[in-house]
């Protein structure tokens, strides 16, 4: 048995990994594939991969495509989810801010730097023609962080996936003032060079057995139910977010998509400059 770790946020998004991990689809191919949860995140799973503590990460295109940048030893092999990403962004229920250009001087919550809560910040700053030099952060570490941030007053709002964070706002905990969608497909497969030039036909096989799922993961017998009872939602929120949320099945991802995302990061100031899109990709042929 081969053995391979892989990162991921443990939210809905993922909920094929487990299906296949439970099925034991790996374990047939010869794979010992070990997930491991990312409650922090992109930030988290980008030293994860740098330290060789995983091999694979499920993973944010924004903040994977920054790290690789910046010397990260990983490629995008695929993208994962096509659809974008709608960052809801919060404040705590007794706020006083009421609208998102309430917050131009406020300070954000973000689970680290690197993020996606982080660069989903400076999207949303751009997006309203704030000064993104003069935004004030709170390194909180995860959703619980953002949420005891918001709750002692230590920062002002914070933006995290808008269904993951829906219970909140339902409950009371939260007030939503608004979304910001990525401007790009959000989460991508990465995978370290090690693993790539070490195990390459395994980590094929595993993207092989991934693609195959969600290729029929919306067709599954009752997956609004499974999904709302496991991750603590209404109904009616699962089956929109199954209505938005496309997976790429495996198509290969392109230098051309990857130059585009990175002209858009440059024009909203989530990176400097753009480097060669071969940099940044390995595609698999399936």
């Amino acid at each position: 048995m081969t053995d391979i770790k892989i990162g991921g946020v443990p939210e809905h998004f993922n909920y094929p990994w487990y299906i296949t991990l439970k099925n034991k689809e790996y374990a047939k191919k010869g794979i010992n594939l070990r997930w491991q949860d990312f409650p922090g995140g992109t930030g988290d799973m980008c030293k994860a991969l740098r330290s060789g503590e995983i091999d694979m990460a499920i993973i944010l295109t924004e903040g994977i495509i920054k790290d690789i940048i910046n010397g990260n030893p990983s490629k995008i092999t695929q993208l994962f989810v096509k659809s974008p990403l709608i960052w809801g962004i919060h404040v705590s229920n007794n706020s006083p801010f009421k609208k998102i250009a309430d917050l131009q001087h406020a300070t954000v919550a973000i689970s680290r730097f690197g993020s996606g809560s982080h660069l989903m910040a400076i999207v949303n700053a751009r997006n309203n023609g704030w000064d993104t030099n003069k935004l004030k952060f709170k390194v909180v570490g995860n959703l619980q962080g953002g949420i005891d941030a918001l709750t002692k007053g230590e920062a002002d709002y914070f933006m995290w996936e808008h269904f993951t964070t829906k219970p909140l706002v339902d409950n009371g905990l939260f007030k939503r003032l608004g979304d910001c969608p990525t401007p790009w497909p959000c989460f991508v497969v990465a995978v370290t060079n090690k693993a790539l030039q070490k195990n390459y036909t395994e980590i094929k096989n595993i993207l092989n057995i991934i693609n195959n799922c969600t290729q029929d993961f919306k067709k599954i017998n009752d997956i609004d139910e499974i999904l709302a009872n496991r991750y603590d939602q209404k109904i009616e929120d699962i089956q929109k977010w199954l209505s938005i949320t496309h997976w790429s099945d495996g198509k290969p991802i392109t230098k051309n998509l990857i130059g585009r995302i990175q002209n858009k990061m440059v024009s909203l100031g989530v990176i400097n400059k753009r480097e060669k899109s071969s940099e940044l990709i390995k595609n698999m042929y399936f």
